[in-house]
């Protein structure tokens, strides 16, 4: 992460209610610094389309979403050059009696704003246009921290890099959120807001095992408390029309003690739980356990920690003290991640493969990316604090 460029000052454009939902502005806005660009509209999926470049000067901007979604990773233009650009954004609120924790009322994610964070070392935008969509297909994210739209910098999950993969026919609605296992998830009403935005045909993803394993009420376990939720979302999103796929958890940073060569198993029977009730139920799986496994050591035992907070003291305002996280991954380890969900997909043949952008190139967790060659314009908001679960 040696080429991380930080910006810390935030300018915000909003609009008052629009009642049409259809929102068409010429901006002309160049910058040195991250801005938003914000404007209520309605729960739903929204097409987005933004051309970006300046008139007197070179560009390079970063485009994301709502909770730091990544949509355009890095648009290069010249002086008087436009690149357009067009995605999905899927904007959410709280309605059908969904428990947000505490912390989650602030994020961008829940409230009544549809937001673009314009980044990079010299975002410029022309115009933005937003206006609603009913076409695309959308893909429903259920999980806890390893997959959640992040809020916060230096924090990152897979969840808000895989809409960077996709074409405007697809939309990506993350809906997981740190420390949650199935039965949470299911209990705080999320599974219900899912259902009620889900149309038939669109896919519901549901990655868990981390947190679910630290549950110790009576009659918790993998193959009886965590099999019976898993069977709750494959009922409840058949009924809905929906196609459901599971995906094993992400892999701990736990190498073993002798030779730190090779990761040991922490999620104990919950993985295996996963991959018996997909086969029972002839549900779709994606092994991110197992990729991640071998990400990891391929890294090996230094060079994972360039994957996840792992960064000395005063790397952030405010960090007084070493960050060392083995589970939650920094914007290098979700976007390798993201890749790998990705894979997963293909290798299953679902259909929205076909509406990969058309720089995708198919990934190996054997063969990742350079960390060091990385680069991640972080957003304003930063906390140092460690999300829930672990």
């Amino acid at each position: 992460m040696k080429r991380i460029l930080l910006f810390l000052t935030v300018v915000c454009l909003s609009f008052s209610k629009v009642q049409a939902q259809v929102i068409d502005t010429v901006l002309n806005k160049v910058s040195e610094k991250p801005f938003y660009f914000s404007v209520p509209v309605d729960d739903g999926n929204y097409l987005v389309t933004v051309t970006l470049g300046a008139k007197k000067r070179a560009a390079q901007t970063v485009v994301r979403a709502e909770s730091r979604r990544l949509m355009v990773e890095n648009c290069v233009t010249k002086k008087n050059q436009y690149e357009t650009w067009r995605f999905i954004v899927s904007k959410r609120s709280p309605d059908h009696g969904v428990k947000l924790k505490e912390r989650e009322k602030d994020y961008l994610n829940w409230d009544e704003l549809l937001t673009l964070e314009f980044n990079g070392s010299a975002p410029a935008v022309k115009s933005i246009r937003i206006e609603p969509d009913t076409t695309a297909v959308t893909v429903f994210l259920c999980g806890n921290s390893t997959v959640v739209d992040q809020e916060l910098e230096p924090w990152a999950s897979w969840g808000q890099m895989i809409p960077r993969w996709f074409t405007e026919k697809v939309a990506i609605s993350n809906h997981a959120e740190s420390g949650l296992s199935a039965r949470t998830f299911i209990a705080s009403n999320r599974l219900e807001k899912v259902l009620s935005m889900m149309k038939k045909g669109d896919y519901v993803v549901c990655e868990f095992g981390h947190n679910d394993q630290k549950e110790k009420r009576p009659g918790d376990g993998a193959y009886y408390h965590f099999a019976y939720h898993l069977k709750l979302f494959i009922d409840k999103v058949r009924a809905a029309g929906g196609q459901l796929i599971f995906v094993t958890p992400t892999q701990r940073r736990f190498f073993d003690e002798a030779t730190h060569s090779k990761i040991q198993e922490t999620h104990l029977d919950y993985p295996d739980a996963m991959r018996m009730v997909a086969r029972r139920e002839g549900i779709p799986l994606i092994e991110l356990h197992d990729m991640t496994r071998d990400f990891f050591e391929t890294l090996g035992f230094e060079g994972s920690k360039k994957a996840l907070v792992h960064y000395p003291a005063n790397t952030f305002p405010g960090q007084e003290k070493e960050l060392a996280d083995n589970t939650h991954f920094n914007p290098y380890g979700a976007y390798e991640v993201a890749k790998m969900v990705v894979m997963g997909m293909k290798q299953l043949q679902l259909p929205i493969m076909d509406d990969l952008r058309r720089d995708w190139q198919d990934y190996n967790p054997t063969q990742p990316d350079d960390p060091d060659a990385f680069v991640w314009y972080p957003s304003v908001k930063q906390d140092v604090k460690k999300p829930d679960g672990d």
